[in-house]
């Protein structure tokens, strides 16, 4: 698994609302034309299909821990093309501290491992987070 951390200068609350909006999510990951929430548990999406720009798609299934922050996702559908991971949001004062990890599937091309690549993934989400209102 690939690890990738950032400072960023948001509340971990905010990052926390921003990252479980599936809404959002194709303003900032990489290569993302569309994600579909299939189903929902206390209001927090649980099962999200994902289609990309390159063809290929997926669907996950997350689990969140509220209290720690941290969003967990593993595979359902698609598993060659998927990813598995998670992301941590943590307090550092008023800013907050990412860590963001992933594992790429055994059927993406060498492009597409490239844009599933932890560090320009969390890039964007920073900078997504930094324009947020």
């Amino acid at each position: 698994m690939q690890t990738a951390t950032a400072v960023v200068e948001r509340d971990a609350e905010t990052c926390w609302r921003l990252f479980i909006d599936p809404a959002l999510l194709t303003s900032w990951v990489p290569g993302l034309r569309r994600a579909q929430v299939i189903t929902k548990v206390r209001g927090l999406p649980e099962e999200v299909h994902f289609e990309f720009a390159s063809s290929h798609a997926y669907t996950l299934i997350y689990r969140y821990d509220r209290e720690q922050r941290e969003v967990h996702w593993t595979p359902k559908l698609g598993k060659r093309d998927a990813v598995a991971g998670f992301v941590r949001f943590e307090p550092e004062g008023a800013k907050t501290r990412i860590t963001y990890a992933i594992e790429q599937g055994d059927g993406r091309t060498a492009a597409e491992r490239a844009l599933g690549d932890p560090e320009p993934v969390l890039a964007a989400f920073a900078a997504h987070v930094a324009g947020a209102r």
